[in-house]
């Protein structure tokens, strides 16, 4: 018999009221998530990778409203029918999250060492002394030299890379089933990013945690994780393992990623790909496929009908299109383009 999922989503929504009418951030998700798997979630900036993530651990604004028949099931718990002193209890301890710029996650006027006891204490009931001697044990695991020193220090004595470390120890102290990296190296210089994400991959290995790794960069989940589920307009579009994924695109909007990225053996000055158009408005999207306005393969029969996720032949590779990569284009999509 096998292992029931981490996660499981299903039929997920949320959306914001707003004076101009309702934004469709997350627009009917669902996915799984299994023990010990990472997790790419990808797409242009807006697309709902954040809000999807922010759902998942109960830290919306009160303005938000979550489908009523949406289940969030993680390790057994249905998330959706728990009140918000239980929703305290997994989130820190069994869920975990690292957010985009450090310096605005951590408290400027807290100590390091008083930011990561806090944790410990509340949710392990450690003593401070012990709170302490495991901060320590946690700054040192991240890579951080001096931790005896660094305990001591406040944030804004830090640089950028060595205060996302000190985020990802306060995320790692409770040792979670579940993290969550959202876009965890956008505040940084380039040099330090792919330190940063070598240290994930690395925690994420040696403590046999689930990750979703949050991103816009194809680039960045190549060789870090196991599956990638691709964002578009509030919805997935296509979702597979990683080496599939790349091995057989089926979503133009995938690939038209995917050409974004800047390869090495790219002679210098290289002109990149973009994808023309912009992303739809989610106030009021497009009938029909929302990749269709800037998609080139699409037809008339993409502008009218929605497409569902779908696979080949039963594989565990789905996407959400009627011309996929690799079939012909319609004689209409092809004098479009």
């Amino acid at each position: 018999m096998s292992e029931p999922p981490l996660l499981q989503v299903d039929n997920l929504y949320t959306h914001f009221q707003t004076e101009r009418g309702l934004v469709r951030a997350v627009d009917g998700v669902s996915f799984t998530l299994d023990h010990g798997v990472t997790l790419g979630l990808v797409g242009e900036s807006g697309c709902g990778k954040t809000i999807l993530c922010r759902t998942l651990m109960g830290l919306l604004p009160k303005s938000a409203k979550i489908s009523p028949e949406a289940r969030v099931v993680f390790n057994g718990h249905d998330l959706r029918g728990l009140d918000e002193r239980s929703l305290r209890e997994i989130r820190g301890r069994e869920v975990a999250m690292i957010f985009q710029d450090p310096m605005t996650s951590l408290n400027p006027v807290m100590k390091v060492g008083a930011q990561i006891a806090e944790t410990l204490i509340h949710h392990l009931r450690m003593s401070k002394n012990e709170a302490r001697d495991r901060g320590i044990e946690l700054l040192r695991a991240v890579g951080i030299s001096s931790p005896e020193r660094r305990i001591d220090e406040f944030p804004h004595q830090l640089s950028g890379g060595i205060r996302q470390r000190v985020a990802i120890a306060i995320a790692l102290a409770c040792e979670p089933k579940l993290l969550i990296a959202d876009e965890p190296t956008t505040a940084l210089d380039v040099t330090v990013q792919a330190g940063i994400l070598d240290l994930l991959q690395q925690q994420q290995r040696e403590r046999h945690m689930s990750m979703i790794l949050i991103t816009h960069d194809l680039g960045v989940v190549a060789g870090r994780t196991d599956e990638i589920a691709v964002m578009y307009a509030g919805k997935l579009v296509e979702r597979s393992s990683t080496k599939a994924l790349f091995a057989n695109t089926r979503m133009p909007y995938t690939q038209a990623l995917m050409e974004s990225i800047p390869h090495l053996d790219q002679p210098t000055h290289t002109r990149l790909k973009t994808i023309s158009g912009h992303p739809p408005n989610l106030i009021n999207p497009p009938l029909g496929c929302r990749f269709a306005p800037r998609c080139s393969r699409a037809d008339e029969h993409c502008q009218e009908a929605e497409p569902s996720l779908r696979s080949d032949d039963g594989a565990d590779h789905t996407y959400a299109c009627w011309r996929p990569v690799g079939q012909p284009p319609t004689r209409a999509a092809a004098e479009v383009s």
